[in-house]
């Protein structure tokens, strides 16, 4: 596993990376800056890189933190988005590589809007 952290406004949080090819190709080329989007209860934000795509899914769960191909970006899944159909599971767009956990205790996500800045970086 490897620690990380994002910086979005006065919001500070932790997670961490897998072991995933993608997570490490994501390592290697942090800290990240860019401009925050948000669908629901997601997160996600162009890392200016493509890393690999295998194993890609809709399977997710609140607190992962996936590689969205389609759109070179990381994402924070932190509740339902607008295809969820269930309270608390977040339905990607289309198929993300799992490559993270954030922290189960952050709050204040959902004041996160768009344009924001964020900062993800090693720790």
């Amino acid at each position: 596993m490897k620690n990380i952290f994002f910086k979005i406004n006065n919001l500070e949080f932790k997670g961490y990376l897998n072991d995933s090819q993608a997570a490490s190709e994501i390592y290697n080329n942090l800290p990240v800056e860019s401009d925050v989007s948000v669908w629901g209860k997601e997160i996600y934000f162009n890392l200016g890189f493509k890393v690999s795509s295998d194993s890609a899914t809709m399977e997710l769960a609140a607190g992962d933190i996936g590689y969205w191909p389609q759109g070179k970006s990381l994402c924070i899944f932190f509740g339902p988005t607008p295809l969820s159909e269930e309270e608390d599971k977040p339905i990607p767009a289309s198929p993300v590589v799992v490559v993270g956990k954030i922290d189960s205790r952050v709050s204040g996500l959902d004041e996160v809007e768009l344009g924001d800045k964020i900062v993800v970086g090693k720790r």
